[in-house]
């Protein structure tokens, strides 16, 4: 089948080729009824025009972009990043937005600013999401020089040269440290995700002006990159010191479920003899045994916000930062008072 064209239009229409495009991009230069007309026409013969042909007519993309700089392999086992994206998608189709995703190499910031510069010249977004913002990154100042649209799913940076969507975790780790601290816990150890983002260090700063204040023996944070592979051997570590943690807070889902393995295969009773806190809920934590009590939020509704404040940047409204409502503690069977101090288990 012979894809129809805007000349196709314009001859049955008895216009112009340009007074298609004037209807088409909605523009002015041909009256009401010849607009209705041809758009009827375009409807009929199934005409969709091509993005390139859509950027040349300085039409919208109605495309909002998305580039993760990680590797693609751990896309599918990561539950935060899905559920942002069901509640990205779940906004833009609303307004006939599409998502356009892409995974760029992890360790090339200049790769993934390149990312942005390309679909902004070839009009293939008409604004992007910048997420795992690091202190200092050179992103921002970047997408705002080019005068893309943008916004930060992450606290706020400094300048604020783009607005930001982010929720405050310190709220969410006093709450963690503080049920830890009312069962009896003194010896608390986070199981960290990567150091240089800026959400990161929102939570080691909370995390240790907690421990001081409630007078907990906090143990060095434990650096991974957030896979399964690097909970179970930070775990493996932090039962294999002397003194041992009696709970471990873990920055997300999928290495608090690894941890709640190792320490099982290791002989650690859960959580007689060690307590486990998760960040960001997800269904597998309330199916593991035991169930892991967890720092949950609407992921899918942060999405949805995050979606419906870069569509108004696109609009050229003014547009402020946004607080949304941050993490909170549920508390299942993973957590309970530490056992005895004489315990000397290997």
């Amino acid at each position: 089948m012979k894809r129809p064209t805007i000349a196709d239009i314009a001859r049955e229409a008895g216009v112009s080729k340009g007074a298609v495009s004037y209807a088409l991009n909605d523009r002015p230069g041909v009256s009401e009824d010849t607009r209705a007309r041809i758009l009827a026409i375009a409807d009929r013969l199934g005409f969709r025009a091509s993005a390139a042909a859509r950027a040349l007519a300085g039409a919208p993309a109605k495309v909002v972009g998305l580039a993760l700089r990680r590797p693609a392999s751990t896309l599918g086992v990561e539950p935060f990043f899905m559920e942002l994206v069901s509640g990205l998608e779940a906004e833009l189709s609303t307004r006939s937005y599409a998502l356009l995703l892409q995974m760029v190499p992890d360790d090339d910031p200049a790769a993934e600013i390149e990312v942005y510069r390309q679909w902004w010249i070839e009009g293939r977004v008409d604004g992007v999401l910048l997420c795992d913002v690091r202190a200092d990154d050179p992103r921002v100042p970047a997408v705002a020089e080019m005068g893309l649209p943008a916004v930060v799913v992450g606290p706020p940076t400094e300048g604020e040269l783009l607005p930001s969507l982010w929720s405050d975790d310190a709220v969410s780790v006093t709450e963690a440290v503080e049920h830890l601290a009312g069962l009896g816990h003194r010896r608390i150890a986070r199981v960290a995700g990567i150091p240089e983002l800026a959400h990161t260090g929102a939570r080691s700063r909370a995390f240790a002006e907690n421990c001081e204040r409630l007078g907990i023996n906090e143990a060095p944070p434990v650096w991974t990159d957030y896979t399964g592979e690097a909970g179970a051997q930070a775990t493996r570590d932090l039962l294999h010191t002397r003194p041992r943690p009696t709970a471990i807070v873990y920055d997300n889902d999928i290495m608090a479920i690894a941890g709640l393995a190792t320490a099982q295969e290791l002989g650690f009773a859960v959580p007689a003899e060690l307590s486990i806190v998760a960040w960001d809920d997800s269904p597998v934590c309330g199916l593991v045994h035991p169930p892991l009590t967890a720092l949950t939020r609407d992921i899918v509704a942060y999405g949805e916000n995050a979606a419906r404040l870069l569509l108004a940047v696109i609009a050229g409204d003014e547009v402020a930062s946004r607080l949304d409502e941050p993490a909170h503690l549920v508390a299942r069977a993973s957590t309970a008072p530490p056992p005895p101090v004489t315990d000397n288990k290997d």
